[in-house]
């Protein structure tokens, strides 16, 4: 084989590997964290006055797996208060692993969740609520099996 034959068959090589990479490329899922940022970023200020006011209680949010069940444990300090807002089950991995539920805590400050409405994986527990007008925030990484 002669160096032209050898050149042309590294040129056809070379394009059927940027194409290949071309193909690849246009099929990758490319979510996003959030589906707008910046109004996103101007609420910030709220997250993080929710985070301190969080960490002035005297306990975290406990949340733990019994059998079916996923059990949210509120801080002391909730129990026996009207207790509003949202718990946002985060899956970095993938968006259609997400849940956004409601935040209704019992007299005790307990929730129970049905494990049956999630996919395994890892988690970000995100838990935005608000108790006798005061706003609170927090995050717990989570499992479920």
């Amino acid at each position: 084989m002669n160096w032209g034959y050898k050149l042309t068959l590294v040129f056809v090589v070379f394009a059927i590997g940027i194409f290949y990479l071309v193909y690849q490329s246009m099929h990758i899922n490319t979510e996003l964290v959030a589906k707008e940022y910046y109004k996103d970023e101007l609420k910030y200020q709220q997250v993080i006055d929710g985070v301190k006011s969080a960490n002035e209680l005297s306990d975290k949010i406990q949340i733990s797996q019994q059998n079916e069940m996923i059990i949210v444990q509120l801080p002391a300090e909730m129990k026996n208060e009207k207790v509003s807002g949202t718990i946002w089950f985060y899956c970095a991995a993938e968006e259609k692993k997400d849940r956004h539920l409601a935040l209704e805590p019992d007299a005790d400050a307990v929730q129970h969740i049905s494990r049956k409405i999630f996919i395994p994986g890892s988690y970000t527990v995100k838990f935005d609520w608000h108790s006798n007008n005061k706003h609170y925030y927090s995050e717990e990484a989570f499992t479920i099996l």
